[in-house]
């Protein structure tokens, strides 16, 4: 089997999994995120406590790539402290644009199943979504009280 396989089954393994997706009782912060070019649209659910991402998760529906990405980056930054997390969204923005090196990649884990997916323009919306979201729910504190489905 080779990589590119592995990376295959790991986002279709991950893109299947329920674990983050759930709601979580008394988020903090709250983001829709919405791809319209296919129609992918998540809402992230954060639970920060001290500048610590305490827990987190999704709900929400769209293709194999955008939920895989999503569950990937819920395991990555769950524990992790707000700085921390806008770090390796960037890091995770730069790697799908092809503006990182590998040897910069090994705190993305599992992410980087997503690394050639920039050889697929139409798809690099769908990883990268929950990736903008995250980022922009820290970088402007959108509390639960701010959001408006």
């Amino acid at each position: 089997m080779n990589l590119n396989e592995i990376y295959t089954e790991l986002i279709l393994e991950h893109s299947k999994n329920k674990k983050n997706k759930r709601n979580l009782e008394e988020p903090t912060h709250i983001e829709l995120g919405h791809n319209p070019s296919c129609g992918d649209e998540i809402t992230l659910q954060l639970k920060i406590e001290n500048d610590v991402i305490e827990d987190i998760s999704y709900v929400g529906h769209g293709c194999a790539i955008s939920q895989a990405s999503t569950s990937i980056m819920i395991d990555i930054v769950k524990g992790v402290t707000v700085g921390k997390a806008l770090e390796l969204c960037e890091k995770f923005i730069s790697m799908v644009k092809g503006e990182i090196g590998e040897n910069e990649l090994d705190e993305l884990g599992d992410a980087i199943a997503f690394e050639n997916i920039q050889n697929l323009p139409a798809r690099v919306k769908c990883a990268v979504l929950a990736w903008h979201t995250l980022k922009d729910i820290l970088e402007n504190n959108k509390t639960e009280g701010s959001f408006t489905p």
